[in-house]
Formats: C-alpha cells, sequence, structure tokens
C-alpha cells in the first residue's frame, strides 16, 4: 500500500522565527555552493522520525516528490512541506516533536554555515576556532545550560540491534533515569533509543521534570539514523568530526554498548584523546556494557586495545557485564568526580574547555584511496597518534 503524503504549511516550534534575505536564498540556492539539497535531505530525515531505517538512499528515493519551501512571513517565517511522509502527522497536524526538530534542522544548517562567513579571522586547521565552532553551534541551540550540574551521559552502540541487546541498553538507561541522570546519544534507533526510553520511566518515577534527551548528529548520518522520537534537543554538526568533539566537550561520561565499526571508530577517538599526556588526570568516566552474551565481544575489544594501544588504554575504561545496576552506580560515582575536578580548576560543569583535543583528531578526514594508503599505522609514534591513525582507518571501512 502506498504511503499517504500530506501538504502542509508549518509554523516554527520555538528555534528559529526570523533568517536574513541572505540565509532565505542560500537555503533556495539549488546550486552546489547552495544548502537547499542539505536542508531538504535532513528535513526528510526528520520527517520519517521513529521510522527505522539505515538506507539512506533508498529513503530519498521513496519519496523523490518531496519538497520544503520558505516561507517569508510579515511575522516571521513558515515552511512549505509538500508531499510529506503522513506519519509525520496527526489528523493533519504535524507532531509537535517532528516540529522541533524540522526547525532544528533549520538552525544548525543555516548558524553553522554562517560562522566560517562571518567570524573575523575563522581558519579551519587552528584547533582552538574549531573548537569555539563546536561551542557556538551547541550554545546556539541552547545545549548548554549555566548552572546545572555535571549529569549527561553519552550512549554510543549499534543503531541495528537485536530485542535482547536493545531492552538491555534500555535497562541501563532506566537505572540512569533514577540516578537523575541525563541522556546524550546519536539521536537515532537501537542502542541510542533504548537509553533514552528507559530514562523516561526512571525521570517518571523520580519526578524528574528537566531529563534531557539530546541528540547529537550530522548530515552523513541522520539519513540512516533518523532520530527517534524521545530526543527533546536535536543538534546538526557539520561533520563527523565536530559531532565527536561535541559529545566529549558537553558529556561527563560515556557508555558503550555492542555495535559494530562506527562504534569502534568512536571508541578510538575517545580513547586518543583520553591518552594525550595532557588529559592524564582529566576525569572522564568510560564505561563498556552489554548482556552476558556480549561478554565475548568486549574481551574481543579488550584484547584489540590492549595489543594496539597498550595497558594504559585499557585503564581509561571498565567492562561491566549484565549489571545495569552497577553501570549507573559507577557512572554517577564518576559525575561526583568530575563535578569535583571542574569546581576546582574553575572549569564549565557545560562545557569541558580544559579537554586537550589534538589537531589531528578535530580536522575532517576524508576516507578515499589515497588517505587510507597514507595513514600512519605503526607504533613509531605518541599512542594517542596511533588511536588517530586507527579511528580514521575504521572511519574508512564505514
Amino acid at each position: 500500500m502506498q504511503e499517504t503524503t500530506i501538504n502542509a504549511l508549518v509554523s516554527p516550534e520555538g528555534s528559529l522565527e526570523i533568517l536574513s534575505n541572505h540565509e532565505v536564498n542560500r537555503l533556495k540556492d539549488r546550486s552546489e555552493g547552495g544548502l537547499y539539497r542539505l536542508f531538504r535531505q535532513c528535513a526528510l530525515a526528520v520527517l520519517n522520525t521513529g521510522i527505522e531505517t539505515d538506507d539512506c538512499k533508498a529513503l530519498m528515493e521513496s519519496h523523490a516528490d518531496f519538497d520544503v519551501r520558505l516561507v517569508p512571513q510579515p511575522r516571521g517565517l513558515k515552511l512549505e512541506l509538500i508531499n510529506a511522509p503522513g506519519h509525520a502527522f496527526v489528523d493533519g497536524e504535524m507532531l509537535r516533536a517532528i516540529r522541533e526538530h524540522l526547525f532544528s534542522v533549520l538552525r544548525d544548517i543555516i548558524y553553522s554555515h554562517s560562522i566560517p562567513q562571518t567570524a573575523a579571522g575563522f581558519r579551519r586547521d587552528d584547533p582552538e576556532d574549531l573548537t569555539n565552532y563546536v561551542f557556538h553551534i551547541l550554545r546556539n541551540a541552547r545545549v548548554l545550560q549555566a548552572g546545572r550540574q555535571p549529569d549527561l551521559v553519552v550512549c554510543w552502540g549499534g543503531h541495528s540491534i537485536g530485542h535482547e541487546e536493545y531492552q538491555y541498553s534500555k535497562d541501563v538507561g532506566h537505572q540512569l533515569g533514577l540516578r537523575a541522570l541525563s541522556i546524550c546519544t546519536g539521536c537515532g534507533p537501537g542502542a541510542m533509543k533504548g537509553p533514552m526510553k528507559g530514562a523516561t520511566i526512571g525521570h517518571a518515577k523520580q519526578r524528574v521534570k528537566n531529563g534531557r534527551y539530546i541528540g547529537i548528529t550530522e548530515p552523513g548520518i541522520i539519513g540512516a539514523e533518523a532520530p527517534n522520537p524521545i530526543v527533546n534537543e536535536l543538534v546538526i554538526m557539520p561533520d563527523i568530526e565536530k559531532r565527536l568533539e561535541a559529545f566529549v566537550r558537553c558529556g561527563h561520561g560515556v557508555i558503550v554498548f555492542p555495535g559494530g565499526v562506527g562504534t569502534a571508530e568512536e571508541i578510538l577517538y575517545l580513547l586518543g584523546i583520553l591518552l594525550h599526556p595532557d588529559n592524564a588526570d582529566l576525569p572522564f568516566p568510560v564505561v563498556f556494557t552489554g548482556r552476558q552474551e556480549n561478554a565475548e565481544y568486549f574481551e574481543m575489544i579488550d584484547k584489540f586495545i590492549r595489543n594496539a594501544l597498550g595497558d594504559e588504554a585499557a585503564s581509561k575504561y571498565e567492562i561491566i557485564i549484565d549489571d545495569p545496576v552497577r553501570v549507573a552506580q559507577t557512572m554517577k560515582k564518576g559525575m561526583k568526580e568530575v563535578e569535583t575536578f571542574r569546581r576546582a580548576m574553575q572549569d564549565a560543569y557545560y562545557f569541558n574547555w580544559m579537554l586537550k583535543i589534538d589537531p589531528v583528531f578535530q580536522l575532517p578526514f576524508e576516507p578515499n584511496h589515497d588517505n587510507m594508503r597514507a595513514l600512519e599505522l605503526h607504533r613509531d609514534q605518541p599512542v594517542h597518534l596511533i588511536a588517530a591513525n586507527l579511528r580514521k582507518a575504521f572511519s574508512g571501512i564505514v
């Protein structure tokens, strides 16, 4: 049966109401330098929130007649959607969460493409400028909240997992929610949705009214991992490197569930940063966890890390099998250590300024044949750079 489509005129939901003529023209521009194609792709992904697919090409082809247009209004801006997926609406009205996400996409695409053009002296190869770039995007999205104590747990793992693994990630999220911890993920299904869904129940039981379910993605991923319906703060970063930096700058700890090559890439990115000599004393709790059936997976990951990066790298994480309560307790304890350290160093709770990130982790890596061939995969270099090059190798596999 062919899916129903709807034409609709949509008003902003809190994120963005005013655009300059230049910004409107860039969003309408269908040339290579314009933003129309990027915005259309991300908008279509958001309109498919809750639809679990990992085939971006198939998604675009199945909605080839979808279009989105900007409609200037005397009081601001509206979006005209043509042949939008019917499941994004109830009784002709767009779901509020999807409407929020739609204008979050518009907000972030406009802002992230404006900074390099408007910031005086901005350089794409300067580490400080790149960190400030990440900071400004997160601040503009209102993700950074002053006065809030460390409570944000980043969860990584596979987006295409079985029911038992999903249930385990949900159980972990439930225990985190019972301890008033919030969740940040890549915003998709699977091990990204499970912790959020579990946390909503934990927050409800504890009457936590300001629980956060932050989804951080980027244009190359959002089509394959459309936001899950629980995400209440969506951020679109310009590329994978900015996305990864956003995770470790605003998150206070990381939980890793079983996943594929993409999860291995994230692990290597994180360990490469934590292994930098300047980060030796910086508290950052990391837990690898899964069901008993996943124990062999983590044994393999642990063995690979020890062989490639050494025992020091393995000291940066703890493996906890089949014990959601202990995982949550470990994270809660880690949050206290992060809070104590940040207060002593007078560093912000909401953005980890002290974390040293080598430029090799910040500059975008294009995984083509020449770049893959040029990777320095040898031991005659600092261990954090070994991790950086391995991360690029896994990025090429992804």
